[in-house]
């Protein structure tokens, strides 16, 4: 960022199954060479891209289906019960 200090450091928290957690404010280049800007504190970019408001996480990620779960969507009924 133009106004940080070149020794400033940005933690970056990495989630399983899940987005990755950043302190803000950030900018984030896309692979197009875009760039947007978040002024947050902490932002949650998205890892699974399944995000519609990608590069930023929408919680997407937890409509899929989890190793060692059962049923095709988060909240699907036990066929076994």
């Amino acid at each position: 960022m133009p106004n940080e200090p070149a020794d400033a450091v940005r933690r970056i928290t990495v989630q399983a199954d899940g987005p990755m957690l950043v302190e803000g404010p950030v900018e984030v280049a896309l692979e197009d060479g875009t760039v947007v800007t978040s002024d947050r504190f902490c932002v949650a970019l998205c890892t699974c891209r399944r995000s519609r408001r990608y590069p930023w996480c929408d919680t997407s990620h937890r409509r899929r289906t989890r190793p060692g779960t059962r049923g095709t969507e988060e909240g699907a009924s036990d066929p076994d019960s």
